[in-house]
């Protein structure tokens, strides 16, 4: 069953999903990225400003096939179809939204603002994942 974990009161999180993607990429984590197409820009102009010692590997889901398989960061604004994806290890979800499709992914990660709106759209989420059964887990981000 997928697991859920909840990264709340993230005070910057474009900066905070790049030390994710960091992290995750240092474990040699594979992570598909879903959010609106503008904040991927940002993510992405983000992840190319990194220091080359700190360089992520990344690309959209409308890569070359070949470029596509040897990410492990892979930006997208939908996996409704995941048959394109390259892996299904993790979600970091970016959207308001729940992402259609997160069920075959091994692992959910919800990034949640220190906005109130933000709060308020990922309890909903937390919420739905609730409903089905889905363990979840929190952390908090300093």
């Amino acid at each position: 069953m997928t697991e859920i974990t909840f990264h709340l009161n993230a005070a910057n999180k474009m900066d905070y999903c790049c030390r994710l993607l960091r992290k995750a990429y240092s474990s040699q984590a594979n992570v598909v990225v879903k959010g609106p197409s503008d904040l991927l820009k940002q993510l992405d102009l983000a992840l190319w400003s990194l220091t080359s010692t700190d360089f992520i590997p990344h690309c959209h889901s409308d890569a070359q096939p070949h470029v596509l398989s040897a990410s492990p960061i892979v930006l997208t604004s939908s996996i409704e179809s995941l048959d394109f994806l390259p892996h299904h290890q993790v979600l970091l979800n970016l959207d308001e939204e729940i992402a259609t499709g997160y069920e075959k992914f091994e692992r959910v990660i919800e990034v949640v603002g220190d906005q109130d709106s933000d709060k308020a759209k990922a309890r909903l989420r937390w919420r739905h994942y609730s409903q089905r059964g889905y363990p979840i887990s929190t952390h908090e981000v300093k």
